[in-house]
């Protein structure tokens, strides 16, 4: 069997031990827990409050929104009184404001949510209008409104589906086991894109590290000649769009100035998570208000995958599954080459969440920068072919010019440069502030 991969990457020892084999838990909130509701969970403007304290809420009910262009609604995913509406902790360590909800415990829904769609009788730019009042943004990591990443302009032909399941950060199984337990839902997410654009083939990208779920989607997509299942190599960071989308189709995403986009090579890719919302969201009536997290790291008592409802703190969904059975020394949100080192477990889970990692001391490894020796390695292994070593100058010395004229603002943060890197220079930590400072001036101008 031949097996596709992207040109350049990294091997990382995957982790994935801990729970590939443990099958999706649900976690519940306990009546009095309250629980987070940032504004902020989406690539894009910030939604408001639409609720006051004081009021009571119901599972489904809309409580933050905007009129933004690129933007998504959120919605409580217990029912209870707003307890408060104030700045939160995310977990990317930045503040956004939040509402906060007491959880009751009756789990009362709205009204305005269980109401299927007939999605086969509907026009596409209807499906998209559902999508987007259902608050769903990519969730394999980035965070974009998916509305807006499956409705190019009108004069850019589609010819695939990227189906996104290499899950290819250390440690997360949540793609993995969806796949293996849901492929029902993917299949049907995947039939509601199809009737967007009908002479689109859906492939189906899943890494060889994922027999189980190779298998799965293969019976499960038998008699659809428009969907395919095709296994890719393991390989760092095979699951990025841009890298994914050549190694199935042989297609090139190219630098350019402004971005190009994915439907501009005549593709769309999504997460399989991010498909299987999709269909709750057409074929129950439902909006985004749980997702899947791989809790895992040899500090925690209990590894495994577990479904929480957005909002729930790390601390609680760590307290309800067993705690620890070591000192934890390192917490991470999501996975360890592009997640984010928490001081506290005191964060909400929201939409984009995808794993809580516990490390013990024992597994935690901190060395000392040393001076660059120009050995090349961050270039060789970056998937854009970029040159880590002088964006980590350009940043470090504020040359914002060259800076951007090295393409620094199309890097991916996949941390594969400070991975290779002999050095240990914090190479995707500078080009990332750097990008966010260059980013902050352009919304300025």
């Amino acid at each position: 069997m031949r097996l596709f991969s992207s040109e350049r990457g990294v091997h990382p020892p995957d982790g994935k031990h801990f729970t590939a084999n443990k099958k999706i838990e649900t976690i519940m909130p306990k009546v009095g827990q309250l629980l987070y509701f940032p504004t902020s969970q989406h690539a894009g403007t910030p939604t408001e409050p639409i609720v006051a304290v004081g009021d009571y809420v119901k599972v489904g009910q809309k409580i933050c929104d905007s009129d933004a262009k690129i933007t998504s609604p959120v919605f409580s995913s217990v029912s209870g009184v707003v307890k408060a509406i104030k700045p939160v902790l995310l977990p990317a360590g930045n503040l956004s404001n939040a509402v906060i909800i007491e959880n009751d415990g009756k789990f009362e829904k709205s009204e305005e949510i269980g109401k299927p769609y007939d999605y086969t009788k509907m026009t596409k730019e209807e499906i998209v209008d559902v999508i987007k009042k259902m608050g769903i943004v990519g969730l394999g990591g980035a965070g974009f409104p998916t509305y807006a990443k499956i409705n190019p302009p009108a004069d850019k032909k589609i010819d695939y589906y990227i189906v996104n399941g290499a899950e290819c950060e250390p440690y997360l199984t949540t793609d993995d086991r969806m796949m293996i337990e849901h492929s029902d839902s993917l299949i049907r997410g995947i039939l509601i894109f199809q009737k967007m654009y009908p002479d689109a083939k859906a492939l189906i990208g899943i890494e060889d590290n994922k027999p189980t779920a190779i298998e799965v989607m293969r019976k499960a997509a038998e008699g659809y000649d428009k969907i395919e299942v095709v296994p890719v190599k393991t390989m760092y960071p095979q699951g990025g769009d841009k890298q994914l989308l050549r190694t199935l189709t042989g297609r090139t995403f190219p630098i350019t100035n402004p971005p190009s986009r994915t439907p501009d090579t005549g593709c769309i890719v999504n997460n399989v998570v991010t498909i299987m919302a999709i269909d709750k969201a057409l074929n129950e009536g439902e909006p985004f208000l749980k997702r899947v997290i791989t809790v895992t790291g040899d500090a925690v008592k209990n590894p495994g995958n577990y479904e929480v409802c957005l909002g729930t703190t790390y601390q609680d969904l760590i307290d309800a599954i067993g705690g620890f059975k070591a000192e934890p020394k390192k917490f991470i949100a999501g996975g360890p080459m592009m997640g984010f080192s928490m001081y506290t477990l005191d964060v909400a889970t929201i939409k984009t969440s995808s794993g809580l990692i516990c490390l013990t001391e024992a597994e935690c490894e901190n060395p000392k920068e040393s001076n660059c020796i120009r050995c090349g390695k961050c270039t060789e292994h970056c998937p854009l072919n970029l040159a880590p070593y002088a964006l980590n100058q350009y940043a470090l010395r504020g040359d914002a010019e060259s800076f951007v004229a090295n393409n620094g603002m199309f890097c991916i943060e996949c941390g594969t440069c400070s991975y290779t890197c002999p050095s240990k220079r914090q190479l995707t930590q500078s080009i990332s502030a750097m990008k966010r400072t260059e980013s902050a001036k352009r919304k300025r101008r």
